[in-house]
């Protein structure tokens, strides 16, 4: 395992020590699950606006979407425990 060494405000350093004292941590271990909850979110953000990408290009490219009023059915319905047809993208005005 390599080692990092990072410097740190005193006050900061005080405040992750207190931190980790509250969650039931050595400083070490919360600061590792901080940097470990921080890159996965960052992954997730990653992965979102990549798909968010895909799904404008091919909107841009096709013209299609899905009307909002058909979504709100489609989701209350599935809320409701209701089988429900997932809307079909369409151009609008079509």
């Amino acid at each position: 395992m390599a080692t990092t060494t990072i410097r740190i405000e005193d006050e900061l350093k005080l405040r992750v020590a207190v931190a980790a004292e509250i969650a039931g941590k050595t400083t070490h271990a919360f600061i590792l699950d901080a940097i470990s909850e921080t890159v996965a979110q960052m992954e997730l953000d990653t992965q979102f606006q990549s798909l968010a990408e895909q799904r404008w290009s091919n909107i841009a490219t096709t013209g299609k979407t899905v009307p909002w009023d058909a979504t709100k059915e489609h989701l209350a319905a599935r809320a409701r425990g209701l089988r429900s047809r997932r809307p079909a993208a369409r151009k609008p005005g079509v």
